[in-house]
């Protein structure tokens, strides 16, 4: 029987961390569908459109090829044919991956893909709509959410590690701007799902993160 759980939250809320860790411990598939934003808006930087320009995304989508491959246990995403894995993680493709995200064109074709996904397998998916519009029947519906202030801590430790340059106001005032454009969005507004269970990581660790979620999944 497929059993999918949704995690759903604000940029920064550590999603995919979680959903990764908490898929090997299920042993289920886990689905970054921020990746494939991040690849749609990757697509649109790399032909040089703005991402705020509605109607050249939307002129793009025909011609853009992505998909999800699993290669020793590992997702790997792929943009028309290549793999983009590391590439879309930089700072400013997640900016325009919230901007190419409101249009629904854009959330169309990629919603089709991920439910696909869904229907072959039990799943665990993490996004900003998965337990109000890209799996709204999923067994277990996760809100994660974190303090902006905490969310920006965490990236910035992230990118400095990486030997990044980075201001920690800047990425907490992006951050908060991210937030407001994804909960303001007129397609697909980031919100909490009336059956999904809020779960505030500010004071936690990965660890007791995963364990509320296990212990969440077990009782379903």
């Amino acid at each position: 029987m497929v059993k999918n759980i949704a995690i759903d939250g604000p940029a920064g809320a550590g999603k995919s961390s979680i959903a990764k860790l908490v898929a090997e411990k299920l042993g289920i598939v886990y689905v970054d569908t921020g990746a494939m934003y991040r690849s749609m808006a990757l697509s649109c930087l790399r032909s040089d459109i703005d991402p705020e320009d509605k109607t050249a995304v939307i002129g793009r989508i025909s011609d853009v090829e992505i998909e999800l491959k699993y290669e020793n246990g590992a997702q790997h995403i792929f943009l028309d044919g290549k793999d983009v894995s590391s590439d879309i993680r930089e700072e400013k493709v997640g900016k325009a991956a919230s901007s190419v995200a409101r249009y629904t064109e854009v959330r169309e074709k990629l919603v089709a893909l991920q439910r696909e996904l869904a229907k072959k397998q039990s799943v665990i998916m993490d996004g900003r709509d998965i337990g109000t519009v890209v799996l709204p029947d999923a067994s277990l519906k996760i809100f994660l959410t974190a303090s902006a202030e905490v969310r920006a801590k965490r990236r910035y430790k992230e990118l400095t590690e990486k030997g990044e340059a980075c201001d920690l106001s800047e990425i907490e005032k992006d951050i908060i701007a991210r937030d407001e454009q994804d909960m303001n969005r007129a397609v697909s507004p980031l919100k909490q799902a009336e059956d999904a269970i809020l779960v505030d990581t500010s004071e936690m660790s990965i660890d007791q993160v995963v364990d509320r979620i296990l212990e969440l999944a077990h009782e379903d």
